[in-house]
């Protein structure tokens, strides 16, 4: 049976700095150590001949061809934009 201990909670909290009152540690303590429970549950089963999997369903990709299909005209393109200059798209600086 494995066991979280408040302080544990505590140090998970600190690295992922959060905090919680006392009874939201607590209510964590209690939830982790169940789910190690049920986790080491899992672990005494005999999995030897169960292939891995990555997703319960298969799942295939779907992949069109690449084709090569000609492009808008750039005028037209940068007519719809704000502001350009030069043949391309301004915009405002966000580095100082």
């Amino acid at each position: 049976m494995a066991t979280i201990t408040t302080e544990d909670v505590e140090h998970i909290a600190n690295l992922a700095r959060l905090e919680f009152e006392e009874a939201e540690i607590s209510q964590f303590t209690t939830h982790l150590s169940r789910i190690l429970d049920y986790i080491s549950k899992l672990n005494e089963l005999d999995t030897g001949d169960v292939p891995p999997t990555s997703h319960v369903i298969e799942i295939r990709n779907v992949m069109k061809d690449d084709t090569i299909k000609p492009s808008y005209p750039r005028e037209v393109v940068l007519s719809t934009a704000p502001a350009s200059e030069e043949g391309h798209f301004e915009v405002p600086k966000v580095i100082e």
